[in-house]
C-alpha cells in the first residue's frame, strides 16, 4: 500500500480493534500499554502492517510514494522512519479510541472512522491514475514503459498484501473477541 494511504488505514484498523476489545478493556486493571488488547494491536502493527508497508517501500518504492518523489533520492532512513511511523498509528489509534470504546460511545468512533474512510476514499480517487500504474518515477512522468498494476509483480503484491492484512485483522478481532 502506498505510504500516504497507510495512515488512514492504520487508524481504521486501530479504531476497530479498540471497539472490539471494549469489554476486556473495561475489566482490565493494568495500564493500557500492558493490557492484552493493546499488545494484540501492537503485535498486528509489528508483525503484519509494518512488513506489508516495508515490502512496498523496498520493492516498489516509486509506487509507494505515488510517483510524487523519486524513491532513489529518498534516504533509506526516511523510508524506515515512515514505515515505523505508519505502523505505529495502529496502536496509537487503539489508545486514542480506548476511552470512547470503554464508554461504549460507538457513534463517536463511527464518526471518526467515517472521517478516515472519506479521507482514504478521496485519496484513492485523486490518485487513481498513480495507483493503477506500475513503473518507475521516470516511466510514470515520462509516459513510457509503465504498465497497468495487474500486469506485473506489483499487482500480485497488492493482492497478497491485502489478503495478509485482512487475515491478520480478522485473526486479531477473533483473539480480542475470545475474552469478551
Amino acid at each position: 500500500m502506498p505510504l500516504p494511504f497507510a495512515f488512514p488505514v492504520a487508524w481504521l484498523i486501530g479504531l476497530s480493534l479498540a471497539w472490539t476489545a471494549r469489554a476486556e478493556l473495561t475489566r482490565s486493571e493494568v495500564p493500557l500499554v500492558l493490557a492484552r488488547p493493546f499488545v494484540v494491536a501492537t503485535a498486528f502493527a509489528a508483525i503484519v502492517f509494518g512488513p506489508v508497508l516495508g515490502y512496498f517501500v523496498a520493492l516498489h518504492g516509486d509506487w509507494s510514494y505515488l510517483y510524487v518523489v523519486r524513491w532513489s533520492r529518498v534516504p533509506s532512513a526516511v523510508d524506515l522512519a515512515l514505515v515505523v511511523l505508519a505502523a505505529a498509528q495502529v496502536p496509537l489509534a487503539f489508545a486514542v479510541a480506548t476511552p470512547w470504546a470503554m464508554a461504549k460511545r460507538g457513534s463517536t468512533l463511527l464518526r471518526l472512522s467515517a472521517v478516515f474512510a472519506v479521507v482514504l476514499a478521496i485519496g484513492c480517487i485523486v490518485a487513481a491514475r498513480r495507483l493503477g500504474a506500475s513503473g518507475t518515477y521516470a516511466q510514470f512522468h515520462g509516459d513510457f514503459g509503465s504498465a497497468p498494476i495487474g500486469k506485473g509483480p506489483l499487482g500480485r503484491g497488492v493482492l497478497l498484501s491485502w489478503v495478509a492484512l485482512l487475515a491478520g485483522w480478522v485473526w486479531s478481532l477473533n483473539v480480542l473477541r475470545k475474552h469478551e
